[in-house]
């Protein structure tokens, strides 16, 4: 019996910590609302790679991943949505994006009780927050790996 092709979408979202502060962008999609920097894996790109560049485009900062919080896979119907979530921290002392262009308006380091009074895409920002502020497991990047590689270094 032959079957039909799944149209999968991957997605890298990150959580970029500084001490007690997350650093959240104001999208230029999505009625412009706050979310974390997150975007598409595109074409030859792994989701790591995905997670550098979206930080870096969106919020205005280089980052280094300091791991994955969660993998997700989301079936809908014929179709089904992939998402690694990364926790990171800068890179450098870099400041947040401030001139809107055509990747996000602006991005900002706040704390959980500051992102309360943004207008949010969705609840999922300050429940990972809370998760990483109360000590949520971080996995090793080695998680998500090309196929066949070995399993040990």
């Amino acid at each position: 019996m032959s079957r039909s092709a799944v149209a999968a979408w991957c997605f890298a979202v990150i959580v970029v910590k500084l001490g007690r502060r997350f650093l959240v962008v104001r999208e230029r999609k999505h009625g412009q609302l706050w979310y974390l920097p997150a975007g598409r894996v595109e074409a030859g790109e792994s989701f790591a790679d995905a997670a550098l560049r979206e930080t870096l485009e969106e919020g205005g900062i280089p980052i280094e991943l300091e791991g994955i919080l969660r993998v997700e896979h989301s079936p809908q119907g014929d179709e089904a949505r992939f998402r690694v979530i990364f926790l990171a921290r800068p890179a450098g002392d870099a400041l947040p994006k401030q001139t809107p262009d055509e990747h996000s308006l602006e991005a900002r380091w706040v704390t959980v009780e500051e992102l309360s009074a943004l207008p949010q895409r969705g609840p999922d920002v300050a429940r990972l927050f809370r998760e990483v502020l109360g000590g949520a497991p971080v996995y090793p990047l080695s998680l998500v790996r090309p196929e066949g590689e070995p399993l040990l270094p």
